[in-house]
């Protein structure tokens, strides 16, 4: 029977060479298998722009943090995790427990499921809860860094100025048509060496030509995490070939980009720090006793508080949150196609994304392709906009008539009672039995694990709800006895101070 221990299967994974220049940072991340053989690649991000200093400690330490990320999915692999970095104590202590953190979300949302990238040899791992899960010791080489409250530069973050994690996707382009009515956006994309670039290419050469604060950062991680899959033998050799939503192994990705966006927004003075997450992303669940929170850890709320603490204790005083937890999918994309139409038209969800005639075109066939078509066409908006073509919303929509969509049930039901109800699916068995009626999908929902109003800062609350409020069905809030309607009046946006004032 196949065991925890039996997937370590590196004797190290090092991270080290760090070098520092005006444009780029890098580090080598060097294998050591247990037979002795090793194996090194570079990761590195780049920036168009003058953006370290290698004479200043500050810049060394943020470069350290940078190129320590991708690392920090392989804990549950390796006898030994290597920083050689510079770090002070809070960036130590951060590492570790979300070194932890990530452990157990793999172990539970990767090793205990069926994923299909795992060999035969490598299924069926039974295990249970324990104190700690992370099998590799995590070292670091060089003396601690005393603690540092000064800025990354002598630039006081700004409340008024926003970074935006962007691509193509619904939720940072209607992040970007909120800040854009009410601050001072910065949409910064992060371009991976890899396919993935596909879905923000028609967006950020829309922003590139009309927000001149449009930033770009190029950065390899695709594929060192590519070559870290080469690299674990209990990962099928065809991995390539198999097509699933999910990644092999890796759930630590979005603090990858957004490490790469802090030297901009620290350069910058911005003191948001934006990310498109929506209701359905924040889920606590419970697997052979070990608590989790099903993959979507780094979209979750807890993420981003988790985020914004360590900025405070780097003095960095930076705000990190979602402006649409209060929101489901459908209705972010409501807000998007009836209030920004000409960022609807850059939109591209799809991961198999493909280039014609120098635009993007999503592949109309994944389930990604189905669940935005059938959003689009419930709306009463046209899928063509953001480049499908009549076959493809043809053949979606016949498709939704059969397979549901990655929602929560209450959002997949509400959509289903759209599509039904409109005439656009198939009267069915399948389709009569998931589509019911739920109101509450298309209204502001505030509750105190997905949306409490206590994790978004006071000075956005006004602005953000004054736009949303023209497109929900109301505002409720769960309460014991559940749901209530609630009027967003000044009284409750100010009930509930933010967790990270200053």
């Amino acid at each position: 029977m196949i065991q925890l221990k039996d997937f370590v299967v590196l004797k190290s994974l090092r991270v080290h060479k760090l070098e520092v220049k005006p444009g780029r940072v890098s580090a080598t991340y060097e294998i050591i298998h247990r037979d002795g053989s090793t194996a090194t690649n570079v990761l590195f991000y780049t920036y168009n722009k003058p953006t370290f200093d290698k004479k200043r400690k500050e810049d060394w330490n943020l470069a350290s943090m940078m190129v320590a990320q991708v690392a920090m999915n392989y804990g549950l692999f390796c006898q030994e995790l290597v920083f050689d970095g510079f770090y002070d104590k809070t960036d130590q202590e951060f590492i570790k427990s979300m070194v932890e953190n990530t452990s157990r979300e793999i172990l539970t949302n990767k090793l205990l499921i069926d994923n299909p990238f795992l060999t035969e040899g490598y299924r069926g791992l039974q295990t249970a809860k324990q104190d700690r899960y992370t099998q590799a010791k995590i070292v670091f080489t060089r003396d601690t860094l005393p603690s540092s409250p000064g800025y990354f530069n002598e630039v006081k973050p700004g409340l008024d100025k926003y970074a935006i994690l962007s691509s193509g996707g619904k939720d940072s382009l209607v992040s970007y048509g909120l800040i854009k009515e009410f601050g001072e956006p910065y949409p910064i994309f992060v371009n991976e060496a890899g396919r993935h670039w596909f879905t923000a290419v028609n967006s950020y050469r829309y922003f590139r030509e009309t927000e001149p604060n449009t930033g770009k950062v190029w950065c390899n991680s695709d594929r060192i995490f590519n070559w870290m899959v080469k690299n674990l033998p209990f990962i099928r050799p065809n991995y390539a070939s198999i097509r699933a939503d999910i990644y092999p192994v890796r759930l630590w990705t979005v603090a990858v980009f957004l490490f790469g966006v802090l030297p901009v927004a620290l350069k910058k003075g911005l003191g948001n720090v934006i990310v498109g997450d929506e209701y359905d992303t924040t889920e606590r669940k419970t697997t052979n006793g070990i608590s989790h929170y099903s993959a979507l850890y780094d979209q979750s709320k807890y993420f981003d508080n988790a985020l914004t603490r360590y900025y405070q204790k780097k003095g960095w005083n930076l705000y990190q949150y979602s402006m649409l937890r209060s929101m489901s999918e459908l209705l972010i994309m409501k807000v998007l196609l009836k209030r920004y139409p000409d960022l609807q038209k850059q939109q591209i969800s799809c991961h198999a994304a493909h280039e014609k005639d120098k635009r993007m075109y999503p592949c109309g066939k994944c389930e990604k392709c189905r669940r935005i078509t059938g959003m689009i066409t419930a709306l009463g908006e046209h899928p063509e906009n953001c480049g499908y073509t009549p076959d493809q919303i043809k053949a979606a929509l016949a498709q939704l008539s059969n397979a549901s969509v990655k929602q929560i049930g209450s959002d997949a039901a509400h959509l289903y009672h759209l599509l039904l109800s409109k005439g656009h699916i198939e009267t069915n068995a399948f389709t009569r039995k998931l589509a019911r009626e739920h109101p509450r999908v298309m209204q502001l929902r505030f509750d105190n694990e997905r949306s409490d109003l206590a994790d978004l800062p006071d000075h956005v609350r006004a602005p953000l709800f004054s736009i949303l409020s023209q497109y929900s069905n109301g505002a409720i809030q769960k309460k014991k006895d559940g749901w209530q309607e609630l009027e967003l009046n000044p009284s409750f946006l100010r009930s509930k101070p933010y967790k990270y004032d200053v």
